[in-house]
C-alpha cells in the first residue's frame, strides 16, 4: 500500500464570531463546512493575523491548513492549523468589446 499524507485548508473570508479563549490566551473557534463542523484553536500570534485582516481589509481570504485530528460528534479537530491571510482585489470591470 502506498502511504500518504492528509492536509486539509479551509477558506473563510470573515472573522470567527464564537471564539473562546483558553487561560494561555490561545483561541478556539469552529467553523461549519458543508454542515462537518471543525473545532480550530490557535495560538495568539496566528489568530492576530486573522483579526489584522478583518481590520485592515474591506475584502480578504483566510487558508487555515492542517490535519484531520479527532473525530468529535458532528465534525472533527484540525490539528497542527496554520493559516495565511491575502487580500482579496476587487475585480476590475472588463472592457466591452469593440473599443
Amino acid at each position: 500500500m502506498t502511504i500518504g499524507k492528509l492536509e486539509l485548508i479551509i477558506k473563510i473570508n470573515e472573522l470567527p464570531t464564537n471564539v473562546e479563549t483558553n487561560k494561555d490566551n490561545w483561541k478556539t473557534f469552529q467553523l461549519d463546512c458543508d454542515d462537518r463542523i471543525v473545532s480550530v484553536t490557535v495560538k495568539p500570534k496566528i489568530w492576530k493575523k486573522l483579526e489584522d485582516a478583518a481590520a485592515n481589509y474591506p475584502m480578504w481570504v483566510a487558508a487555515i491548513g492542517g490535519k484531520m485530528g479527532e473525530s468529535t460528534s458532528n465534525g472533527f479537530v484540525l490539528s497542527d492549523p496554520n493559516i495565511q491571510v491575502f487580500e482579496k482585489k476587487p475585480n476590475e470591470p472588463k472592457p466591452e468589446a469593440g473599443q
